[in-house]
């Protein structure tokens, strides 16, 4: 019989694994590009899930201190400075493969995340959700913060295909991140929607939409590109017409697929976007993040488009569940011009990248766009080589 002492001396050494964990200093990689600097360890993993969420830790019930309630990763987090503190919105997969919502605080936005004691309450529309993740927050101009996520559920159309889902867009919005309100999910005239992110500030007296137009579940068919429409409410949320405002092209890093991030930081330049491009290997699906700018007055117009990836998964972020990954749907700009990119890897970890509006500005609007042919980057290239040969 496993005794209470055992019982005791696992639980004590679990706790200690798991505090030093999620109080581990993190610091700055020494190797960097100018544009951003990646925090040597990830922010947040499954393993920083509190054991209270994985364990029944009543000696009575759970005599061997067995793990119950797995938790398989925590990624893809919405960001928002509120109060002082850094918050994500985590989407956190339990070993039963549902996602769920969890908020994650921390002090600076670098390290010491910690989970609130219980996940988000995410009421339900009279469609159930059968799985939610990817929470895109946004302060509207209007007071609410609201989340906008990807509600799945199975494809009645196809009953005998178990794995057949549709995708859309579901809404909720609250004052605190204790209390949500779900409103009905975005109506749209496209099949199915992903990666809906809203605009922070009216434009023309309506809330804004960046929208990701697709055929399918997976698959977003002969069109795709980061879409933009116009609705007079967000109850109901219903977009009359989208118009793709960055599409996918060719032999480029959103060859596939691309989508927007998280709601564009305004400054005085213009608005900076985080967006995310998909491009087929022999390896399969590679995603990378990439930035752009749009008009202050006219976000739905492209100003600056840098070329190639801003951000890619190296090294270990090159492992997980689903490899070569790199997403974003998390931001935030402090008081300060500072910049916290948080990114996931791999679909498994939440990782951390700091730079400034300043330097994120001075990238977007001076680093070259993307001629598009081998030759026109062989001439971009050999003209940066010939000014700088030139100064010396």
């Amino acid at each position: 019989m496993f005794e209470v002492r055992e019982f005791s001396a696992r639980l004590e050494e679990l706790s200690k694994a798991h505090q030093a964990l999620i109080t581990r200093p993190n610091h700055p990689a020494e190797t960097h590009n100018g544009i951003y600097r990646r925090w040597v360890h990830p922010i947040l993993t499954a393993e920083h899930a509190p054991l209270f969420w994985r364990y029944d830790l009543n000696p009575k019930t759970n005599p061997f201190l067995l793990e119950r309630l797995g938790i398989n990763a925590a990624f893809n987090s919405g960001a928002i400075l509120k109060d002082g503190k850094y918050l994500l919105v985590v989407r956190v997969e339990g070993a039963d493969r549902k996602s769920f919502f969890a908020i994650a605080e921390s002090p600076n936005g670098v390290d010491n995340f910690k989970f609130w004691d219980y996940p988000v309450a995410l009421p339900e529309t009279e469609e159930p959700d059968t799985n939610v993740y990817d929470m895109r927050l946004t302060a509207h101009q209007d007071g609410w913060i609201y989340g906008l996520f990807c509600t799945e559920r199975k494809d009645l159309s196809q009953p005998n295909d178990a794995s057949a889902a549709t995708a859309q867009c579901g809404i909720a919005r609250t004052k605190d991140l204790v209390t949500w309100e779900r409103l009905p999910d975005l109506v749209t005239h496209s099949g199915q929607q992903r990666n809906v992110v809203l605009h922070p500030e009216f434009v023309d007296g309506k809330y804004a939409l960046y929208t990701r137009p697709q055929d399918g579940f997976i698959a977003v068919g002969s069109g795709g590109g980061i879409g933009w429409g116009l609705t007079d409410t967000m109850d109901p949320a219903v977009i009359e017409r989208e118009v793709v405002i960055d599409k996918k092209v060719y032999h480029t890093i959103k060859e596939v697929k691309n989508g927007q991030g998280p709601a564009p930081i305004k400054t005085a330049h213009g608005w900076l976007n985080l967006a995310h491009g998909v491009r087929n290997t022999a390896a399969g699906l590679r995603y990378v993040l990439y930035m752009f700018m749009t008009a202050l007055e006219e976000p739905w117009r492209l100003t600056h488009a840098p070329s190639g990836y801003f951000i890619a998964p190296e090294g270990a972020e090159r492992i997980g569940d689903v490899s070569n990954v790199a997403f974003s749907n998390g931001w935030i700009a402090n008081t300060k011009g500072e910049v916290f990119i948080y990114y996931a890897s791999s679909d498994t970890r939440m990782h951390v990248a700091t730079s400034t509006v300043e330097r994120l500005v001075d990238y977007v609007m001076n680093t070259p766009s993307d001629p598009l042919t081998s030759a026109g980057c062989v001439k971009q290239r050999s003209e940066l080589i010939a000014r700088n040969l030139a100064l010396k």
